[in-house]
């Protein structure tokens, strides 16, 4: 990656091996705290590098929590499987590693789109029950039989292909209309360090493996929270998952799309932080 000089990342970056690769990790210590609160892992999506959370991990490390946001695999600098493995047994098995080599006690696990997917299936195969909190963000609920994933195969190698010939803020603005100018140059740095092949079976998966197997699965305390105005959870996504898992709350955070905290992040954040302060009291 090529470091725009005007963009600090907080996170400290450590390499840990984990599930036969070697992960790169950006930790956040708990500021002003001998002892963090708890531990937190934020998992990104399918074209985001772990520096891209850094708006999000520094307000949580500052309320006394440390973070942990990883490069999934085939994205930043965490190595590229030698043939494939991007199915969600495979993430899952990544966090799980992870969490066994970072010697995690049962974290709280935030995800974002497909690291919401992640997290759900990482909870169900490796969570077990005892968890402090799991908090999935607009997750795509795609799957057979189901709507297509809103945002086009075409489209996501549009932005990857221009990213790495060379791209401009405002052409990646026209895909991110509501982001900040920070969050929308930090994307143009890192977004080239996306595999190709990570991105296509990882998009493929949306549309090949069901959420919901997963979903129904999940148990408290847990939340989902999703975009209004989201096109991933549209509302009638929301009520049927609502109705498929009763136990788990599904909330909305206005004038926010699929990516929520960056198109609103106060909104979102006010979501979050109660219930991550009830976790960690």
């Amino acid at each position: 990656m090529t470091a725009d000089p005007d963009i600090a990342i907080a996170g400290r970056p450590r390499d840990v091996q984990a599930n036969g690769l070697r992960h790169r990790v950006l930790e956040y210590p708990a500021e002003g705290r001998a002892t963090a609160r708890a531990e937190v892992v934020m998992l990104p999506g399918i074209t985001s590098p772990a520096a891209t959370t850094d708006f999000l991990a520094r307000p949580i490390a500052a309320r006394g929590f440390r973070v942990w946001s990883p490069d999934i695999r085939g994205r930043g600098d965490s190595e590229v499987p030698p043939a494939g493995g991007y199915a969600m047994t495979d993430y899952a098995a990544d966090v799980a590693g992870l969490v066994q080599a970072l010697g995690l006690p049962a974290p709280i696990v935030i995800g974002h789109s497909m690291g919401a997917r992640i997290a759900a299936a990482h909870a169900v195969l490796h969570g077990g029950a005892d968890h402090p909190l799991l908090v999935l963000v607009d997750p795509p609920v795609s799957g057979p039989g189901r709507a297509p994933y809103p945002t086009s195969r075409d489209s996501f190698l549009a932005q990857l292909h221009e990213a790495k010939a060379g791209t401009t803020v405002e052409a990646v603005r026209r895909f991110y209309p509501k982001w900040p100018e920070r969050e929308l140059r930090l994307r143009l740095q890192v977004l080239p360090s996306c595999d190709e092949t990570a991105v296509l079976e990882s998009y493929e998966g949306f549309h090949t493996e069901d959420f919901f197997d997963h979903w129904r699965r999940v148990t408290p305390p847990a939340v989902l929270i999703r975009g209004a105005d989201s096109p991933v959870v549209p509302p009638g996504a929301a009520a049927e998952l609502a109705a498929a898992n009763p136990a788990v709350p599904v909330v909305a955070v206005p004038a926010a799309g699929h990516m929520v905290p960056w198109d609103n992040f106060e909104g979102f954040i006010a979501e979050l932080l109660p219930r991550l302060e009830a976790a960690a009291p």
